[in-house]
């Protein structure tokens, strides 16, 4: 049961006469109406217990798009319903119309329109529609809570997509597939060419100078159906919010553009999201759009409060590939997590691999330092600087043994990592 503001407001009017007209047999009275009344109008309620409730699928919508959830309530009882529902959406999903009024005579049927404007990534669920059925006063309601389970998956927004078509361009002219050719770096054949001074003489095919009786060399390019294996670090330090975004938010971000990058490439691509064990997984053998798929694995990934497990990468990335990958591992800097838990196993990778450690360095660190008018600034500015020196000295550490190191900020992050494959691929490194 449930009372409507009609009521409180005829019990507030039943006070002010109580004290215009004081006595005792007034009150009553008029509490006594108001219960005959509200009980009289839940008598003549229709009840909610005789209705039926379908959902049209919410499907998949990026983050910041709106979105609209097609409800459909049945009467399927004789009495004419006059009431409301509230749509039991998470606060997240952004509900902008959740509670409605509705009038469906007996034996119909009316399609109710709820709108949302999602305002974090994930899957967001609706278990319930509480329906509150009013009779003709609209004093009081009967009131039920219906199951009606629904889910709506927020998928990344990938606004890192902007900078695809022009790291694309620069590499299909590494590739040669654009006007541009470039000779000389890569280990995969291209084509045979005269021999010019300067070129480097291992390059000579002696084979084909012989036939041609001139000097001869070999172009090469960068080699392409690489294997690129992206790790995304779901462990408690990916929780932390920089620049008001979270740092797992912004390594999915950097994943994307590297993976749609790289398939551009003629690369495949391997994700996996890991902690304490393997939270997604996509192959590049899967079937349909690598986008498509990537999104979806990667939409419901929250960070977990639990430290990661470095020791599962080697045997992950030897369960994708045995072949030379470029393993690009998308991880926080932070000094005790890196040496106690990347340092050790790092080795196996490099052996093997070629090796990129990708991390978000907040910006507000730079701010807190240049600022030293008083106390508390000085004190802030020092805890700042030591950050930024324990940063440096990971990075240091990882480069000595032969990983490369991307340190950026959360809006610097996807071009820059991007820039890095694309020079790896122009060294001839993958």
């Amino acid at each position: 049961m449930a009372i409507s503001g009609r009521l409180v407001f005829l019990a507030v009017v039943g006070a002010v006469a109580v004290v215009l007209f004081p006595g005792s047999s007034a009150m009553w009275l008029w509490l006594a109406l108001l219960c005959l009344a509200a009980a009289a109008d839940l008598l003549a309620a229709a009840s909610p217990r005789v209705l039926a409730l379908e959902r049209a699928e919410p499907g998949n919508v990026r983050l910041t798009e709106p979105a609209a959830v097609v409800l459909t309530v049945r009467n399927n009882g004789r009495r004419t319903l006059r009431g409301s529902f509230r749509d039991g959406w998470q606060p997240s999903a952004g509900a902008l119309s959740p509670v409605q009024r509705m009038l469906i005579p007996g034996r119909e049927a009316r399609r109710f329109e709820v709108r949302l404007h999602p305002e974090r990534r994930g899957e967001l669920r609706s278990e319930s529609v509480t329906v509150r059925s009013f009779g003709l006063l609209g004093l009081a309601a009967r009131q039920r809570t219906l199951p009606c389970p629904a889910v709506l998956r927020v998928l990344p927004p990938f606004h890192s997509k902007r900078h695809l078509p022009s790291k694309l361009r620069r590499l299909r002219e590494l590739d040669g597939n654009a006007s541009v050719q470039m000779r000389g770096a890569g280990t995969e054949f291209d084509s045979l060419r005269d021999y010019v001074r300067g070129d480097d003489v291992r390059s000579i095919d002696w084979r084909a100078t012989a036939r041609r009786r001139d000097t001869v060399v070999r172009t090469w390019r960068p080699e392409r159906d690489r294997r690129v294996v992206l790790l995304l670090d779901t462990s408690r330090t990916s929780a932390a919010r920089i620049a008001d975004e979270p740092r797992l938010d912004t390594g999915i971000e950097a994943a994307l553009l590297l993976a749609m990058l790289a398939s551009g490439g003629a690369d495949r691509v391997d994700f996996l999201a890991f902690d304490r064990r393997i939270r997604a997984r996509v192959a590049s053998s899967g079937k349909g759009n690598l986008l498509n798929r990537l999104v979806t694995a990667i939409a419901p990934l929250d960070a977990e409060l639990i430290e990661a497990d470095f020791s599962l990468v080697p045997g992950a990335v030897q369960s994708v590939s045995t072949r030379r990958s470029l393993v690009v591992l998308i991880t926080a800097l932070d000094s005790g997590a890196i040496e106690e838990g990347l340092l050790p196993v790092l080795p196996q990778l490099l052996d093997k691999h070629v090796v990129v450690v990708a991390s978000v360095r907040d910006p507000e660190l730079e701010e807190l330092r240049r600022q030293r008018t008083t106390a508390a600034d000085a004190f802030r500015a020092a805890a700042a600087e030591r950050a930024l020196l324990d940063r440096a000295a990971v990075t240091a550490q990882l480069r000595s043994m032969g990983a490369e190191v991307v340190d950026e900020t959360p809006h610097e992050l996807p071009p820059k990592l991007a820039d890095l494959y694309i020079r790896l691929k122009a060294s001839g490194r993958l």
